[in-house]
């Protein structure tokens, strides 16, 4: 004996894999806009974290280890404060000489981890490394790329205004910046 279509064991049949493709979809379409929406944050406009500080003076960098790119480096960053025997925010940037970023490395820094920034090409291989230190709440947020942005920048209390202003270090030798011991 033949079923019917008309029959309601074979309506509810087809009604559950048409009602579970119907959710993929609806997951899918809100995935990808939830997505689309995270590649427009402004990690320049971060305001500064609510929880208490663990002592005077404390700061936060972007941290990440052997990222694929800076957007996803800053994305996923871990939000914690950083060991009281550091004062800087460490960037190292590995790039082909196409520019393709093939590794970033974010972290909390002391002065000594400072010391050599600057950009130097590998001969044996197409690589860039480039490394910046900057002072401030989560101050790391660009990559550095070139001898203009592969710095030492601090920030310099401004006598006459009151205000700060990050300033970097100007080159000393070929590429590399130093900051010179206090």
């Amino acid at each position: 004996m033949l079923k019917s279509l008309d029959h309601p064991a074979h309506k509810v049949s087809m009604l559950l894999p048409c009602h579970t493709l119907a959710i993929a979809v609806v997951q899918i379409v809100i995935f990808s806009e939830s997505w689309a929406f995270a590649k427009n944050i402004n990690f320049y406009n971060v305001r500064p974290p609510l929880d208490p500080t663990p002592f005077p003076n404390s700061f936060k960098c972007f941290t990440c280890e052997n990222a694929g790119d800076n957007y996803n480096c800053n994305r996923w960053a871990e939000d914690k404060w950083c060991p009281q025997n550091t004062q800087y925010c460490l960037t190292v940037h590995h790039f082909t000489s196409h520019g393709r970023s093939t590794s970033i490395t974010k972290k909390c820094a002391s002065r000594s981890e400072c010391h050599f920034v600057g950009c130097h090409h590998s001969q044996d291989s197409e690589h860039t490394e480039c490394r910046s230190c900057c002072e401030g709440m989560i101050c790391n947020v660009e990559l550095p790329t070139n001898h203009t942005n592969a710095v030492f920048a601090i920030m310099h209390a401004q006598r006459t205004s009151g205000s700060s202003a990050p300033t970097p270090y100007l080159p000393v030798l070929a590429g590399v910046f130093v900051l010179p011991l206090l």
